[in-house]
């Protein structure tokens, strides 16, 4: 059964930036992530008070608590910078390079936390490392809508470098905090960051404009995320970590399919290559 929660984790994480783009066709991509905040942060309370760890909330000392909130800035401007790369760019381009974050948390680990790196880590690494580079080609294929240069690589990058930010002080945060709780804390912070920056930006208006037809697709895109979170935390309740993982991290054949579907994104040779090499990397973490 777990292996079925595992799928479904990559499923529906592999549709969240299809949702999420449909949502932002018009709609500011800040705003856009403050609102779909709101969503996922209640998807991510549900699954404190089903796991029954909101009882550790009056036990969590003062480090737990700065790095959770460290963890949950970091989580925002990934989420900030993603939905902007996804606004300008094309899917099938910004989905990679957000997923190479997989690559900079490893080397991270290594340098700050001492963790060593195995053979097949450094394998999968490497392969995921140049299937990324494969698959953002300059120039765009016939059909997209963003050729190179537009800014969105910027965001994309910037996007995984917070994710890997995201997963080091999460790391540290969590030690002493169940996960679902700590998952919860972050997008609280993330959730308030996401509003800050609506007011800052004076983009408050903005949210009152965002038509029905998109501001249901941005909260298809939150409950698509929640769905991932529950089907992922469930299938490592029961499975082991070390399949579960990259089989969740495999939800970027799932974006690519959607992305042909929705968006008539085709991949070229190059890039398929690159699909190829990225998925030889996720599957090499397995040995």
């Amino acid at each position: 059964m777990w292996v079925f929660f595992a799928v479904g984790s990559a499923f529906f994480a592999g549709v969240t930036a299809v949702l999420a783009k449909c949502g932002i066709r018009t709609t500011d991509s800040t705003v856009a992530t403050a609102i779909r905040t709101i969503v996922v942060l209640i998807f991510a309370w549900i699954m404190v008070l089903v796991t029954g760890s909101q009882s550790q909330l009056a036990g969590l000392d003062r480090t737990t608590v700065l790095f959770l909130i460290l963890s949950g800035l970091a989580t925002g401007a990934s989420w900030l910078c993603y939905f902007r790369a996804l606004q300008l760019g094309d899917i099938n381009k910004v989905v990679p390079i957000d997923k190479s974050s997989t690559v900079l948390t490893i080397l991270l680990a290594f340098l700050l936390l001492g963790e060593p790196i195995g053979l097949f880590q450094g394998i999968g690494a490497a392969l995921i490392g140049a299937g990324t580079f494969l698959m953002i080609e300059p120039g765009a294929p016939a059909g997209t809508s963003a050729p190179w240069g537009r800014g969105w690589m910027l965001y994309a990058f910037g996007s995984a470098i917070f994710a890997s930010l995201t997963a080091i002080l999460g790391k540290i945060g969590i030690q002493g905090v169940e996960s679902n709780l700590g998952t919860a804390i972050r997008t609280g912070v993330v959730l308030v960051m996401a509003w800050v920056m609506v007011g800052v930006t004076g983009k408050a208006e903005e949210v009152r404009r965002v038509s029905r037809r998109e501001l249901a697709f941005i909260c298809l895109s939150g409950l698509a995320t929640g769905a991932s979170w529950l089907c992922y935390y469930r299938a490592l309740q029961d499975g082991p970590a070390s399949v579960v993982v990259p089989i969740d991290k495999l939800s970027i054949l799932v974006t690519v399919v959607f992305s042909r579907l929705a968006f008539r994104e085709r991949l070229t040779p190059r890039s398929g290559g690159g699909l190829a090499l990225i998925v030889a990397g996720t599957l090499a973490m397995l040995l």
